[in-house]
């Protein structure tokens, strides 16, 4: 198993509640749907990606010794992630995360990454202990890290020489958790993931599409950003230029994971030699696929 295959992916790993209707509805409102109940989390749902794509994911969370962390964590195994370095926890329970979708996208969600959080840097271990690199051999490869992380821990990753060697693919968890990414703005190996609204977090001001938000970022320092927009162009943005291509129409079935499944697929993509085009080209079908409600994950 070599470093190029083996991807590190740092973050969130739990059990996701979902609630899905066809029906536009608002607050107070009680509408028939469907609840699913699956693997989530973003480092967990993007190893699940990575599986899928013939990578070899390898996942650093923390996971509880709870029933819900036992058949996680057996399900993971299943699908082809490495979960020998995830952190286990007996004083804490498996985070969860609940949502609510509807044709207009995310109603609202609440993720309850609290044993994340309190296991902090002690998930980093396997980066520094041999597993996976040590401060004398950094991890060199692809690493996918969430936003999920606590703000410091986050802040210490972007000064770590654990990470200098990477080839860093960074995903916020959200537009609420987006302003924790900002240490690792200027990290001169690290390529960060928003879709518009998350990158208007970042920048302290709204942007009105992907490439105004791929510019303003690079302006601020970013090495190499990816912004999405929806069913609109995306930005792919470095120090040589913007590419943009737009995604293929997509009749929206589920939007939790679409990010994640992006990323995936892009990373894979560029692993295998693909250019940056055809590497943007292969995430936006993948994305395309999962909103659509199919198996990329």
């Amino acid at each position: 198993m070599t470093a190029v295959t083996r991807i590190p992916c740092i973050g969130s790993a739990h059990w996701d509640v979902i609630g899905r209707t066809g029906i536009a509805t608002t607050e107070g409102f009680d509408v028939p749907g469907r609840i699913d109940r699956r693997p989530g989390g973003v480092a967990m749902s993007i190893a699940a990606s990575l599986a899928h794509f013939g990578m070899t994911p390898t996942l650093l969370s923390a996971i509880g010794e709870d029933d819900e962390g036992e058949r996680l964590i057996s399900l993971a195994s299943e699908i082809g992630i490495d979960t020998t370095c995830v952190y286990r926890m007996a004083e804490l329970p498996t985070d969860s995360y609940m949502a609510i979708e509807g044709p207009n996208g995310l109603i609202a969600a609440i993720a309850d990454a609290h044993s994340l959080e309190a296991a902090g840097d002690r998930i980093l271990r396997p980066l520094a202990d041999g597993r996976l690199g040590s401060p004398e051999a950094p991890f060199a490869g692809p690493i996918a890290l969430d936003g999920n992380l606590a703000g410091a821990l986050l802040a210490e990753i972007a000064k770590s020489p654990l990470f200098e060697n990477a080839d860093l693919r960074v995903a916020p968890a959200s537009p609420g958790k987006a302003e924790r990414l900002s240490p690792l703005l200027d990290m001169p190996n690290a390529t960060i993931y928003v879709n518009v609204e998350e990158a208007g977090v970042l920048c302290g001001s709204r942007v009105n599409n992907a490439p105004e938000a791929a510019r303003a970022l690079l302006e601020l320092g970013a090495n190499r950003v990816l912004v999405t927009n929806g069913e609109h162009a995306v930005a792919d943005g470095s120090r040589t230029g913007v590419v943009l291509a737009d995604p293929p129409p997509a009749k929206v079935a589920r939007v939790t994971g679409a990010g994640d499944t992006f990323l995936a697929a892009h990373v894979a993509a560029e692993v295998a030699g693909a250019p940056p085009m055809e590497a943007l080209h292969e995430g936006l079908r993948a994305a395309t696929d999962h909103v659509s409600g199919g198996t990329t994950t």
